[in-house]
């Protein structure tokens, strides 16, 4: 023992240098694995269509937290996106730290304004619009606008509230049949503006969303058809048991919320990690549907003795009344010891949704093989949607009798086109160029009032007769004060 401390200590610069060797090769190895992959997940998915717009910024490029490039959106006037008749970019001198450099810049309209994006894969597309107020003078809680997408009526911001500190992000997956795609912001007639920071629009892999699901309702449970004729927006995106996902972990850049907060009770039931590799299968769902770090964890009911437990996992979503959703639920049997032993029920509010489902069956007996079921229901008056998985008659003691991986809620669009409200994409522009033409014209009639009546006072005071005073009337009433001291441009495109 005392041979060896000497050792030690007589060779310490040497087995220093050797440690700190050994370090650098193991953090060289871990940043050139976490280069790899990334590079597969970059590799997994190329679009066709991808484009990433910071709106307002005047740099070619800004780098987000996901390392994501976006373009700024009239940094070359050759390829610019923005077809404005009035616009405004603006910039936080005094940004959240803690937020995402795309937030830092918008660009605001007074009018109704469009982005134009060539589409060279006509199908479904991933479209994201990015939302949050920037620090200064403008009052962001007066911005009050619909967004349309070809035909669909996105948003309305009046049904959220746009002056608070905090990232909104829509998420649609629309379906383009042509070779543009054109968003337009639309200020409401009692608005001063709309805004927007960013803006991502990106072809969608082929089996992101089938076109048949099965329709659950209280006394129905069948087949249906044609789902791709719709848009979807999406609600809730929920990794059961497992972390948050960011977008740098998945390949359509997505994020993945914990599902503590929709889980109505745990009792009973316990969170899984798996550590092995999920075994995506052609035809099958792919890493696009769903990425491993989904499917890699799970919450489970397990029976640890011969009688099987008397309970469900259920978890509660708030939705709008009146509208149809998409569900899906993904499932991964990460937790069972061999195949064929795995059979539970599916429960969408509270409704038999599937019964004795058997992942070894729909999944060519494969253990850690990905399976999602999609149900289509409705927003009862109720407000709130419920998921639950339970035990079936099928259930064998000593194992697991239910899981779930992973949850989507979208919503469909209505039939006249829209997400949020029931006016469709033409209403929203003509009622703007009504409201806004009974605003201007009395605006225009008060000034010219008020000058001709300065003019006949100046005449009689000064006693002029022989001369007759012309005054220009403005041409341009500006529809906002912007007393903004960030402001970077004033552009009329």
């Amino acid at each position: 023992r005392s041979s060896s401390l000497t050792s030690s200590e007589l060779h310490f610069p040497f087995c220093f240098n050797r440690t700190m060797a050994t370090l650098s090769s193991t953090l060289a190895l871990y940043f050139s694995f976490t280069l790899l992959c990334f590079n597969l997940i970059s590799a997994s998915f190329s679009p066709l269509d991808h484009y990433l717009v910071n709106c307002g910024s005047p740099e070619p490029t800004t780098v987000d937290f996901d390392h994501r490039r976006f373009t700024g959106d009239v940094s070359d006037p050759k390829a610019s996106f923005l077809t404005s008749t009035e616009s405004i970019s603006l910039a936080d001198l005094n940004p959240c730290p803690k937020s995402s450099p795309i937030y830092h810049t918008a660009r605001v309209f007074t009018r109704p304004s469009k982005y134009k994006f060539v589409i060279k894969n006509p199908g479904m597309h991933l479209v994201r619009i990015h939302f949050r107020r920037l620090r200064g003078s403008l009052d962001f809680s007066n911005a009050k606008f619909h967004v349309l997408a070809n035909g669909f009526v996105l948003f309305n911001s009046l049904s959220m509230e746009m002056g608070k500190d905090v990232e909104i992000v829509k998420d649609y997956v629309i379906g383009v049949d042509s070779d543009k795609l054109v968003i337009t912001f639309v200020p409401s007639e009692k608005s001063n503006f709309a805004f927007v920071n960013a803006i991502e629009v990106i072809s969608a892999p082929n089996d992101l969303i089938a076109d048949v699901a099965q329709y659950v309702s209280f006394d129905k449970n069948e087949q249906i058809r044609g789902l791709l004729k719709n848009g979807f927006e999406t609600m809730y995106r929920v990794n059961v048991g497992g972390w948050k996902v960011t977008p740098f972990n998945d390949s359509l850049w997505r994020t993945w919320v914990t599902d503590d907060e929709f889980l109505k009770s745990n009792d009973g039931s316990s969170k899984v990690h798996f550590g092995g590799r999920i075994n995506y299968q052609e035809g099958g769902a792919s890493r696009e549907v769903g990425p491993d770090n989904v499917y890699n964890t799970a919450r489970v009911i397990r029976s640890s003795g011969s009688s099987i437990p008397e309970l469900k996992m259920t978890w509660t979503f708030p939705v709008t009344k009146g509208y149809k959703y998409l569900v899906r639920m993904h499932f991964c049997d990460i937790a069972s010891i061999a195949r064929g032993m795995l059979f539970f029920n599916v429960y969408v509010n509270n409704n038999l949704a599937y019964e004795n489902l058997d992942l070894t069956e729909v999944t060519n007996r494969l253990l850690a093989s990905p399976f999602y079921a999609d149900f289509v229901v409705d927003g009862d008056s109720s407000g709130v949607l419920t998921l639950s998985v339970g035990p079936s008659n099928t259930s064998l003691p000593h194992a697991v009798d239910a899981i779930l991986n992973g949850v989507e809620i979208m919503k469909i669009n209505n039939s006249v086109g829209s997400f949020d409200g029931k006016i469709c994409a033409h209403a929203v522009l003509k009622s703007w160029k009504r409201g806004n033409g009974n605003v201007l014209y009395p605006m225009l009639a008060a000034v010219f009032m008020l000058l001709m009546a300065f003019v006949i006072m100046h005449r009689r005071r000064t006693g002029v007769t022989d001369s007759v005073v012309w005054w220009r009337l403005p041409t341009e009433i500006p529809e906002v004060n912007l007393k903004y001291g960030n402001q970077l441009s004033s552009n009329k495109l």
